[in-house]
């Protein structure tokens, strides 16, 4: 069997970083799923894609933040720690750098998050209906 090329070992760990960033994944967890050491792992990872693996991860987390921020109401540290940080402080701080305001002020410049509230048309047809109907087949069918 062929051994796999490097790129293929970095985009698996850049897959996961995407796909499990909330999980409290680590640079060296990363490079575990590379299968390579961490020091390798760094240089490999910048020199292909442009940053450090840990600026991605924490890249992504902000990002999926940001989404939180703009379409829920939960609170910022529930959104901290849903996103895999574990420090306000410092994720108040990062995010602030990456968006250029904290994330309550981030928060205040989009819509409240009760107008993106989807309702499910059987919902509003239930809702909908009138409560007194007054149909012609409905009085011929009542018993006299």
């Amino acid at each position: 069997m062929a051994p796999v090329p490097p790129a293929r070992h970095l985009l698996r760990a850049r897959d996961l970083a995407d796909a499990r960033y909330a999980d409290g994944l680590t640079v060296a967890g990363l490079a575990r799923a590379a299968g390579l050491s961490r020091a390798h792992f760094s240089q490999e990872f910048r020199r292909a894609f442009g940053e450090t693996p840990h600026a991605y991860l924490l890249t992504r987390r902000l990002e999926r933040a940001a989404a939180l921020l703009r379409h829920t109401d939960r609170t910022v540290a529930r959104i901290c720690c849903d996103v895999g940080l574990s420090s306000v402080g410092s994720f108040t701080t990062s995010f602030t750098r990456m968006f250029g305001k904290p994330p309550t002020a981030y928060r205040e410049s989009f819509p409240p998050a009760a107008a993106y509230a989807m309702i499910p048309s059987c919902v509003l047809k239930v809702y909908g209906r009138p409560v007194l109907r007054t149909f012609r087949e409905d009085s011929a069918h009542q018993p006299k």
